[in-house]
């Protein structure tokens, strides 16, 4: 098969979907993968690098498109993407289609099959490639956090760990799962006091078992929500439903009621956000103030470390790129939880969640797949 790694186009991001690793891995394999001149550079990976494990460089993403069977991206294409694809192409990206409906419209209308990094899932519930991308962004949340505090940024100049005869800065995180678990591991780190809120009892009793100082977890209900959020200095948004739209679990009004000078981090704001008040943002103007609270809601928060990010990404996806690259059918047999990243394919729905936040009739993932 010939495998295409286009350069990445959204704002700001610098990520590629595969290292000079993955290259060699695949011509081995007795595949072709090209890839567009400067796709790496971002991510300080050269063309030279790809060319000397195996890989052929091609002038623009035109050429990529045209020659490839199968596309490996990192963030949801873009429109001049989306113009790109057909019926022949197999995409295997982050798409959130749920966030991105004109996305979606556009890729049923190309015809392409469509295979989702976050709904790819385990029977076990893990989501394997959403996994390194989440860890990343949590960790930077917390940074991000700690940054916007400070009162030449916004913030109500509050230093989340505190010093000597000063209280540290209070953190509440809505969502333990491997975001929200990574941003208290940070901020706490920081020195922070941090509450973590989640439904799961299960989820937080592991949290409970890694024994992090400075960390309570915290059964989630909207009283808590109410009760928490309004007495931090620094909200992480972190809440994921796989395949849907985020939930809202911050209302416009409780926002409102927030002291000025607070900051939230949105991280689910790529799944439409779970904070009523945010709207994605990029990493050239990462935040805003609404109602006094400064919001930072960027869309693609790895992308601001490409370099950690493209090798731990390329280091999830590479078993599974592999497998697709010897067909589809193939790999879903020894990969089975590829059905659930298969959102699209022939125009047809193939992912529940997403046909149920679109509106469409959900066609059966295992026909679309060929089995």
């Amino acid at each position: 098969m010939i495998v295409g790694v286009p350069r990445e186009i959204k704002t700001e991001e610098h990520r590629v979907a595969m290292t000079p690793i993955g290259v060699r891995e695949l011509v081995a394999h007795g595949h072709r993968v090209v890839v567009q001149a400067g796709a790496g550079k971002g991510s300080f990976i050269e063309d030279a690098d790809y060319v000397a494990v195996g890989g052929e460089i091609l002038p623009d993403a035109a050429a990529v498109f045209a020659a490839a069977e199968m596309i490996v991206k990192v963030k949801e294409p873009q429109p001049a993407e989306i113009a790109m694809l057909g019926k022949q192409h197999l995409l295997f990206t982050y798409l959130h289609l749920a966030a991105y409906p004109a996305e979606a419209k556009g890729l049923l209308e190309s015809g392409a099959t469509a295979i989702a990094y976050e709904t790819v899932q385990l029977p076990n519930g893990t989501l394997p490639l959403l996994a390194p991308m989440s860890e990343i962004a949590g960790r930077m949340a917390a940074q991000a956090g700690a940054h916007y505090l400070e009162r030449p940024h916004g913030g109500r100049g509050v230093l989340l760990g505190g010093v000597t005869g000063v209280a540290p800065g209070r953190v509440t995180v809505l969502g333990a799962g491997m975001a929200g678990r990574n941003a208290a591991l940070i901020a706490a780190g920081m020195g922070a006091e941090v509450f973590v809120l989640d439904l799961n009892i299960a989820t937080l009793r592991h949290l409970d078992e890694l024994r992090w100082p400075g960390v309570t977890t915290v059964t989630s209900s909207r009283l808590a929500i109410e009760r928490y959020v309004l007495a931090s200095d620094l909200v992480v948004g972190a809440v994921l439903v796989p395949g849907a739209r985020a939930p809202i679990v911050v209302t416009e009004d409780l926002v409102k009621a927030m002291r000025p000078g607070s900051v939230i981090v949105d991280i689910s704001i790529d799944q439409g956000g779970c904070i009523a008040t945010a709207h994605e943002t990029t990493h050239t103007k990462p935040t805003y103030v609404e109602h006094g609270v400064v919001h930072y809601a960027v869309g693609n928060i790895p992308g601001a470390v490409p370099h950690t990010a493209t090798y731990a990404l390329t280091n999830a996806t590479l078993p599974y790129v592999v497998a697709l690259a010897e067909g589809t059918r193939a790999a879903v047999e020894k990969h089975p939880e590829l059905l659930g990243g298969l959102n699209v394919a022939g125009g047809k729905v193939t992912n529940a969640a997403v046909a149920d936040f679109l509106g469409v009739k959900l066609t059966d993932p295992i026909t679309a797949a060929g089995g």
